[in-house]
């Protein structure tokens, strides 16, 4: 019998490009994202249209999770910028770089 450990994620969403910015955390990042890309997720996201997945980070313990989430919340927004750009700097959504390392068997990437 196999373990499977949990994961937690903290992730950055956009509505585009240098747009509105989102920050969250969750124990499944890919139903998480799915769920603001259609709407499901009321307030906030949905009124901006902010469903772009352009930053993420996994941990295994939460409580360094929320801490971290609770931290970049808190960040200025260049600071946010700068951190996204640093490992995505063209703002591609990684849901659809997720979905697609899934289906050929890869692990996600740190985002």
């Amino acid at each position: 019998m196999s373990l499977k450990m949990k994961q937690y994620f903290v992730y950055i969403l956009a509505s585009g490009k240098h747009g509105t910015l989102y920050t969250g955390m969750t124990n499944n990042l890919k139903k998480r994202v799915y769920e603001h890309k259609t709407h499901r997720a009321d307030g906030f996201t949905k009124k901006y249209n902010i469903n772009k997945l352009v930053y993420f980070e996994r941990f295994r313990d939460v409580n360094y999770a929320i801490n971290r989430e609770k931290r970049l919340k808190k960040w200025r927004r260049q600071w946010k910028i700068n951190l996204i750009e640093k490992d995505n700097p063209d703002w591609n959504d990684l849901f659809v770089n997720m979905l697609n390392r899934e289906r050929h068997g890869s692990p996600p990437s740190r985002g």
